[in-house]
């Protein structure tokens, strides 16, 4: 994986891959999110996110979504706790479209009164579709437990009532107060030269005036373990339960990462598919996830199970994570770990989509990007050693909080 990258006096970094493909991608990633809202912007960083497509100062909602439409490409956006997203996918040829158009939505956006208000009722759509899913809604529920008080702990769509008190001031001013250009990253992939994507940055992203952060973003450092159940009248109980964990930056993330993958990863032989799913009968789905931020993380189990069979879950995955936590994994069973996590990992960089995101989020986050050389090293120094005293940090039952829909 070899890369170019530079930075603008404006401070926006850029990077890009060169791929022998017929289809490039290129993208917009800004270090802003639903955790940079305050109490009365619940919602905003999301809301902005759909407002910029809905005309600039030279286009109108329709020409933005025809501008790669009309050439077979596809342009697409998406927000998190902590980043903003705008990603594009067209043929090779039509990269300087793609990066005008990213440039144009994400600094020229007008936020036209009836498109937005239009906008609103979207969303509102959307958030109603999301409460009617207890499998999506009980990740923001727990972190809204686990981050109480805390804006990391909101969900990132908002609430209706706050969104329909949104004005055109309201998005004007959180952007100026949280889009900084030293934390945003253009990246691309692609057949086309570095020396090209120098110029097309410098002639749609150059011009940019520069808005440096001069805030970091609060600590979290709150957490207390809770328990709570929410009566929500499904035909399965879900369940989540988890624990605060290690931020992006910690030494420790690798060996977390190829724990959760190891207990609940994607792979159908991971130790709790086999012991719920496989061994027992118990569930139909569960799966472990490790999400960390910048300052903290979240490790959770979650299943769905029948009601009288909620206890008997909790009590299995208890005593899994006693195990992991007493008895030290054998070398076979740490080799095998560790070749599937890196296995997933390679595969993955075989899209070049998700590429061109990784090596954007790795930049504006370390200011560099590991090759996959790299990544199976630090993959590979995880020792037995390592995952028992993670084990015993992460997975101890007194730490950790459970939601439940019954």
């Amino acid at each position: 994986m070899n890369y170019e990258n530079f930075t603008l006096e404006n401070g926006i970094r850029v990077i890009h891959i060169h791929s022998k493909s017929e289809v490039g991608h290129c993208g917009i990633i800004i270090n802003t999110g639903s955790r940079d809202e305050n109490e009365r912007e619940h919602g905003m960083a999301h809301f902005i996110e759909h407002a910029i497509f809905k005309g600039t100062k030279k286009r109108r909602a329709y020409h933005i979504l025809s501008r790669l439409d009309d050439v077979g490409g596809e342009i697409n956006a998406y927000t998190t706790k902590e980043e903003t997203t705008i990603h594009t996918s067209f043929l090779k040829n039509d990269y300087e479209r793609a990066m005008e158009l990213i440039s144009d939505i994400t600094f020229n956006s007008t936020f036209p009164c009836k498109e937005i208000t239009r906008e609103k009722e979207v969303i509102i759509e959307e958030i109603n579709s999301y409460k009617d899913d207890p499998a999506e809604l009980i990740f923001d529920d727990f972190e809204e437990l686990i981050f109480k008080n805390q804006p990391l702990g909101k969900n990132i769509l908002g609430n209706p009532k706050d969104l329909r008190r949104f004005t055109k001031n309201d998005i004007e001013t959180f952007i100026k107060k949280n889009y900084h250009t030293d934390q945003m990253v253009v990246c691309s992939t692609g057949d086309v030269s570095f020396k090209k994507v120098t110029r097309l940055a410098r002639k749609y992203f150059g011009h940019i005036e520069p808005n440096p952060r001069k805030d970091q973003r609060n600590q979290i450092n709150n957490y207390i373990p809770e328990t709570k159940k929410i009566n929500k009248n499904t035909h399965q109980t879900h369940c989540i339960i988890g624990n605060v964990a290690y931020n992006i930056h910690d030494e420790k993330k690798a060996t977390l990462t190829l724990l959760d993958n190891l207990l609940g990863g994607p792979g159908l032989n991971s130790r709790l598919s086999l012991l719920l799913r496989e061994k027992h009968g118990l569930a139909y789905h569960v799966e472990s996830n490790y999400s960390p931020y910048s300052d903290t993380g979240v490790f959770s189990v979650y299943f769905g199970t029948d009601k009288e069979n909620l206890d008997k879950c909790i009590r299995l995955i208890k005593k899994e994570f006693e195990q992991l936590k007493n008895k030290k994994l054998g070398a076979v069973q740490l080799k095998k770990a560790k070749r599937q996590l890196f296995g997933q990992i390679a595969i993955n960089s075989e899209n070049n989509a998700n590429v061109m995101l990784s090596i954007g989020k790795s930049l504006l986050l370390f200011n560099k990007v590991d090759n996959l050389d790299k990544i199976k090293a630090k993959i590979e120094a995880i020792s037995i050693e390592d995952i028992k005293n993670v084990a015993n940090d992460i997975l101890d039952f007194d730490k950790m909080s459970i939601l439940i829909y019954q």
